[in-house]
């Protein structure tokens, strides 16, 4: 499976509006909590891999969520093969990862409010740390089938009054490594 995704700063009042405008509907609202791991055979952020344990919350009940995410394959979005399955004890998850020298490497933590419009999920991210922005995603089958979704996500932008080309490649993770960076850097 591919994950098409773009995503673009927001002001969420307005996308909002959009969206009701256009007719999405409101698929709920859910609080995520990623914990990205540092493999000990190879550099993440030189293959350009994810691994993370996710902890969603919907209303009280918990879920988790284990995923791995490989290169981008596209210069036009952040789209990437995707592989995730639920698993019942997060916590025995996190134990198998670090017993086998996964280690910990970042926090993200955002909240989130989903609508469907045109076949795409909308999110209105509010990320700890970095502030409110808007991801358009589809899911597909195969590569082959890559361009013509990347064309829908952006027309879903266009929709909500937002611009393909604003669009931001980079992960929620390295967005807060590189704000940390800044913060630590006393120049």
């Amino acid at each position: 499976m591919y994950e098409v995704e773009m995503k673009v700063p927001g002001n969420h009042d307005r996308v909002t509006e959009a969206l009701t405008d256009a007719g999405a509907t409101h698929l709920g609202a859910v609080r995520q909590e990623d914990t990205y791991y540092d493999a000990p055979d190879r550099d993440f952020a030189t293959t350009d891999e994810a691994l993370r344990i996710r902890r969603e919350t919907v209303d009280s009940e918990c879920r988790t969520v284990v995923t791995y995410k490989g290169p981008l394959v596209d210069d036009h979005s952040k789209t990437r093969s995707e592989a995730e399955t639920t698993v019942d004890d997060g916590e025995s998850m996190r134990a198998v990862l670090e017993g086998l020298g996964y280690e910990p490497a970042a926090r993200v933590a955002k909240d989130r409010e989903r609508y469907e419009l045109d076949d795409c999920v909308v999110t209105l991210d509010a990320v700890e740390g970095l502030g409110d922005f808007v991801e358009v995603e589809r899911d597909v089958p195969s590569e082959a089938d890559v361009a013509a979704a990347r064309e829908q996500t952006a027309g879903v932008l266009e929709t909500l009054g937002l611009h393909p080309d604003d669009q931001i490649r980079t992960s929620y993770l390295d967005l807060l490594l590189e704000e940390t960076a800044r913060d630590a850097d006393p120049q």
